[in-house]
């Protein structure tokens, strides 16, 4: 028969392993990725953490014209919209006062620009670029280029280069990557200037064969010099290094695999692939590209871009730039901007006000779109509402 004694004591210990279980440290909660399906999950900026009345702010200062001409606002935090505005601009009546040739490098058609032919795909201009070093990234990963130290110049049989220079043969993949070719080029011009090369380019009849024709101006690596040209160059590469043309490559090996069914993209006359700003996308799916890099270039469960080619894109190799777009200076990765600024935030940058910027430590995406190409002298810059508005809008 048990004693009572004997039952107190028991008591006693149960209750000593249970407060000493209740001491024990809990382990942390980890945070699911959660990666779109069809579209993305939708939340709200308050569940999400972030002030609503910030984010109501700027679309209403978006709505009274004081970031100009923006077409859509989109913000994306853990992997949730929560806020996704599309404004309508009349671009029949202000391509009205412009030179409206049906041409797809004319600006100022509105059947090209901002949409192409009035859907909800977006001129996205130099976001291009970035895109298009995502492509050349798989291509190098799988091993059909080499690494970013090849001299890549003598890979364009058939073209006509001048070899005289051994400035030319001295080129890198990195020194094109990073816009230090070394390639006398003009941009600082405006684009509507017929001084501009990018404008002189697209008006060619044979965009590869003009970049590799430009002199030498500089010693490869030593002097940054923002050059759509070698943009050009990069696609190129990729379709001459795995035997399939660019946009075909990025649609089975980085729009499939991210669910991107949707684009569109410019050819140039002679049947390449516009990569310095042909390619349209809607908001949503351009912010997909954001997140794979994001999360380090894995899509679910898979690696779609090694982790080290996207840490080496949005690693400033090039300091103190300051984008036409933008008030701040900034650092040049691999086609990709990275402001200088605290907190650490990569970036997208096109012409007229295209841009998808990603702020890591706070699980952040932002994507404008817009058409500014006339005027510039707006109120608000939207190349600064993500670290001047919207990440202090993140409630502690």
């Amino acid at each position: 028969m048990t004693s009572l004694k004997t039952i107190k004591l028991s008591g006693i210990l149960i209750l000593h392993l249970l407060l000493l279980q209740q001491c024990k440290p809990k382990p942390e909660k980890t945070s699911e990725i959660i990666y779109p399906g069809e579209s993305w999950a939708v939340s709200t900026p308050e569940v999400e953490g972030l002030n609503a009345s910030v984010i109501d702010a700027i679309h209403a200062d978006i709505t009274n014209g004081k970031y100009g001409l923006i077409d859509e606002f989109l913000v994306i935090r853990h992997g949730k919209v929560v806020a996704n505005h599309h404004y309508a601009q009349n671009y029949d009546s202000i391509a009205a006062h412009y030179d409206t040739t049906n041409w797809m490098f004319n600006y100022d058609h509105p059947e090209w620009h901002p949409y192409h032919q009035r859907s909800n795909l977006h001129s996205l201009q130099s976001v291009t670029k970035s895109i298009n070093a995502v492509a050349l990234g798989i291509a190098i990963d799988e091993g059909h280029l080499g690494g970013v130290d090849i001299h890549p110049m003598e890979l364009f049989q058939g073209y006509t280069q001048d070899f005289t220079d051994p400035r030319r043969k001295a080129i890198t993949l990195e020194d094109l990557l990073t816009m230090r070719s070394g390639i006398n080029w003009n941009e600082a011009a405006p684009y509507e200037s017929d001084e501009n090369s990018c404008i002189i380019m697209e008006k060619s009849d044979a965009w590869v064969q003009y970049v590799l024709s430009r002199p030498m101006r500089e010693d490869p690596g030593t002097f940054w010099d923002y050059n759509s040209g070698v943009s050009v160059l990069l696609g190129k590469l990729v379709s001459l290094s795995t035997g399939t043309r660019v946009d075909k490559w990025t649609e089975e090996k980085l729009f499939k695999p991210l669910g991107i069914k949707n684009y569109f993209w410019k050819p140039t006359a002679d049947h390449e692939v516009d990569t310095e700003g042909g390619l349209y996308l809607s908001a949503e799916d351009l912010a997909r590209i954001g997140y794979l890099f994001l999360h380090k270039g894995k899509w679910n469960d898979r690696q779609i871009i090694s982790e080290q080619w996207v840490a080496q894109s949005i690693k400033p190799t090039v300091g103190d730039i300051k984008p036409g777009d933008s008030t701040s200076d900034s650092g040049y990765g691999y086609q990709w901007w990275v402001p200088s600024t605290e907190p650490f935030i990569f970036a997208c940058n096109g012409y007229g006000g295209q841009f998808l910027m990603v702020a890591p430590e706070y699980d952040l995406i932002v994507v404008f779109n817009g058409w500014n190409i006339h005027y510039h002298d707006y109120p608000l810059s939207s190349f600064d509402a993500l670290k001047d508005r919207i990440i202090p809008a993140v409630k502690k």
